[in-house]
């Protein structure tokens, strides 16, 4: 069996972000010990050619829907996640730290 790839594994750990929760590309980075924000960025950006990817519920450090320019239209990542109760204010995440969910939660 071969071994996952960086976008295999980033694809696997968002998969795992609950509804209603948001991550960052950074704590995905850090829980993989491998690469950093900008390339869960990439990976990320590559996810609309599979189904099942919530990658509308990874954000930026500061709360900011800074992938939004991937989705079409862009208004769709914000769409997303309010319609999974998470507030959204001029493209970041109101109550961030509250919804933050890092994938050390896990337990693994």
């Amino acid at each position: 069996m071969a071994k996952p790839n960086y976008q295999e594994l980033v694809f696997d750990i968002t998969r795992l972000i609950p509804p209603g929760r948001v991550s960052s590309y950074g704590a995905i980075a850090d829980y993989l010990a491998l690469g950093s924000a900008r390339m869960v960025g990439w990976a990320l950006r590559n996810s609309f050619i599979q189904d099942g990817i919530p990658a509308h519920r990874v954000v930026n450090s500061k709360g900011e829907l800074s992938g939004r320019a991937h989705f079409d239209p862009p208004s769709v990542m914000q769409q997303l996640l309010e319609a999974e109760g998470v507030k959204v204010e001029n493209d970041r995440v109101v109550n961030f730290k509250e919804v933050f969910w890092h994938p050390e939660e896990l337990g693994w």
